[in-house]
């Protein structure tokens, strides 16, 4: 029999019932199931786990993308009288400490975490201690390679709920395909009876695209913020300095405006952010950086001052506006004149076949005893490899079966004490009192901090650093020492060494690169997707709808700029200007000399990144962003730079 949540539901959240699928997704969560929420943006798929959570025996765990979503969701649980923490990277070792013992003693109903946590080894001994009834995993579209978001951390969330003994999940999501949808089903063995998929239409949105040239936008812009008055607005734009210049210019003619992006201080950004909720400010500019997690019900209007960079990402925006019910505006200043620039988003994060190459040939002679470590940040150095697809690279191989993950650890810990080494030691006999000695021995002290050799404690003692971590660990939780740790370490299991030397390694790096190029190919798709929904001749609302599964969506919704009669036909690129070779060449020969003098030779796609303006690490190496040729053609598409280059090496 189900607990009788509908008391719950009104006397915690003050609800007198449940929404469309929230119904349906709670009592099967309620009766042990495994399921999945697709709902639209602001349609309460939080409350499908904030409600079985106050009815489940133990813990339950939520996986959250960012620390805005966390926070938000922290201070509305709160705000019901409700056991929730979260653990996250802006808190202090003591803050930290304190909620883990807080859950240890079952005190927290509802935990928050990133999925980035779970690589952490003292978290995960902590956590694989406590009982655990549910695991939350939002934005689970994540999860899916042909999801919008990828993020491949996420790929190994079924693994941890194995290793964590977790009996269920829930997964929600806003903005899944149908082949996204099967993708994570599929991923945590949920039965489609338990896949929850309501409407993605919102009657109260109306979807506008206004055809507009470049130079146009300012004044296209200034005319709709106008129209919306003093309403709560978002203006999207692509890039951190768009937001600056967008933001003054609407100030500058009336209409005070905040700039925020990922670029800010984040007390500044908070700052805007609660400024905005609170309406102190009722207009922001913002990169994709702001949104995720911004609950406010009142945005009046969502203007995309830029091509957003998918439909789902689109979706998402939009889905911010209106979320009171209200009659909302969403307007698009499109026209076809920076795809060049979303498309080198994509661009910049496939890597060159010769440094998928590389790690091949660090996995194939540097693993010891069929183990391999890596430190993320030095290879990413190291290959010319941004570090998240660097990640997506590592999940290839282990798909292949040549490393499979074995945990990561910080490299470095180090400690002060608040009691003396003596008093401390002083607390055990026998065997433990040996090893706390061994572990003070192997631990020598600079001024302040004591450093922890885990090889002398190995060798003196074979104590594994596992036992030390947890001594260590105790040590804080009894306030006796300040602990930190740095340096994370992955390892890995070299499952097929041989896949990584001589041919085998040739083979096997065309076949992951080819991985990368097809999603290349299916990113690019997207952004050609976008721009086909914005010329349709069709309802709006239905072709959007369409695309994340909805089939009940009305023929005609009446409200977007296609009923009312204003196909839009997005003006064209204007001809770009005549580059020669000898241009060409003089602005990348910089650039070139400055890679082989570190020893590295940039390849024909580094160097066309280099033109078009897409940072890798090896130009943050060699400081290429102050060189004059970077980014000289960030407006023309990649394959016409890349043409143009391989044409200048024969002048």
């Amino acid at each position: 029999m189900l607990p009788n949540y509908l008391t719950t539901l009104n006397h915690v959240f003050g609800f007198q019932g449940l929404r469309g699928g929230q119904q349906q997704v709670v009592e099967s969560v309620l009766a042990g199931h495994s399921s999945a929420a697709i709902f639209p943006t602001g349609s309460g798929k939080s409350l499908c786990y904030q409600l079985p959570a106050l009815h489940l025996p133990h813990l339950t765990l939520v996986i959250s993308p960012l620390l805005a979503l966390m926070k938000d969701q922290l201070d509305f649980l709160k705000g019901k009288g409700i056991a929730a923490a979260s653990i996250d990277s802006s808190q202090t070792y003591d803050e930290s400490r304190a909620i883990m013992q807080a859950v240890r003693n079952g005190e927290i109903k509802i935990l928050m975490i990133s999925v980035e946590r779970l690589k952490n080894e003292r978290f995960r001994q902590f956590i694989s201690s406590v009982q655990i009834s549910l695991l939350v995993v939002d934005e689970a579209h994540c999860i899916s390679e042909w999801g919008h978001n990828f993020r491949p951390d996420y790929l190994k969330l079924p693994v941890y709920r194995q290793q964590l003994n977790i009996p269920q999940v829930l997964l929600l999501t806003a903005t899944a395909t149908p082949q996204v949808i099967e993708d994570m089903g599929t991923k945590f063995g949920i039965e489609q009876d338990n896949i929850v998929v309501t409407g993605f239409y919102r009657s109260n949105l109306d979807l506008n695209v206004i055809p507009c040239r470049e130079q146009d936008k300012n004044i296209a812009l200034l005319d709709l913020v106008k129209q919306g008055g003093d309403a709560p607005t978002i203006v999207y734009v692509t890039l951190q300095n768009t937001a600056e210049k967008v933001a003054s210019l609407l100030t500058e003619n009336g209409h005070p405006a905040s700039a925020y992006h990922a670029g800010m201080p984040s007390d500044k950004r908070q700052l805007i952010q609660q400024q905005f909720m609170s309406g102190q400010i009722r207009c922001i500019v913002a990169t994709i950086a702001f949104g995720m997690g911004v609950d406010k019900s009142d945005i009046r209007a969502v203007v995309h001052y830029d091509l957003p960079k998918s439909i789902e990402n689109y979706s998402q925006e939009i889905g911010r506006a209106g979320r009171d019910g209200e009659k909302s505006v969403c307007t698009v200043l499109a026209n076809r004149e920076s795809v060049s620039v979303l498309e080198n988003f994509v661009y910049g994060d496939t890597p060159d076949e010769v440094a998928i190459a590389y790690v091949l040939e660090q996995i194939g002679t540097t693993a010891q005893n069929g183990q391999w470590e890596v430190m993320l940040n030095r290879l990413s150095s190291d290959s010319n490899i941004r570090q998240l697809p660097l990640k997506t690279l590592l999940v290839y191989l282990e798909l292949e079966g040549v490393i499979e993950p074995q945990y990561s650890y910080f490299a470095d810990y180090r400690f002060k004490t608040t009691l003396t080494p003596a008093q401390i030691v002083g607390q055990f006999d026998g065997e433990r009192k040996q090893f706390i000695e061994a572990v003070f021995a192997a631990s020598p002290k600079s001024r302040v901090w004591h450093s922890v050799d885990f090889d002398a404690l190995w060798q003196i003692y074979n104590a594994d650093r596992k036992r030390v971590v947890a001594a260590l660990d105790y040590f804080a939780e009894k306030g006796w020492i300040e602990l930190e740790s740095k340096q994370m370490t992955d390892v890995y299991k070299v499952c097929r060494r041989e896949a990584c030397l001589g041919e085998n390694a040739i083979s096997l790096s065309q076949r992951v690169h080819q991985l990368f190029s097809n999603k290349e190919s299916a990113e690019i798709k997207r952004v050609h997707a976008m721009l086909d929904l914005f010329e349709t001749d069709t309802c709006l609302s239905h072709r959007l709808a369409q695309y994340f599964a909805d089939s009940n969506a009305p023929v005609q919704c009446g409200h977007c700029s296609v009923c009312n009669g204003r196909i839009a036909q997005l003006p064209k690129p204007q001809a770009l200007p005549e580059v020669t070779e000898e241009q060409v060449r003089a602005w990348y020969q910089p650039f070139q000399d400055a890679s082989r003098a570190i020893g590295m030779d940039a390849s024909p796609e580094t160097v066309t990144r280099f033109l078009c303006g897409i940072s890798t690490p090896l130009m943050t190496r060699v400081k290429a962003s102050k060189m004059q040729g970077f980014g000289k053609l960030a407006n023309y598409p990649f394959d016409d730079v890349k043409n143009l280059y391989k044409n200048s090496l024969a002048y």
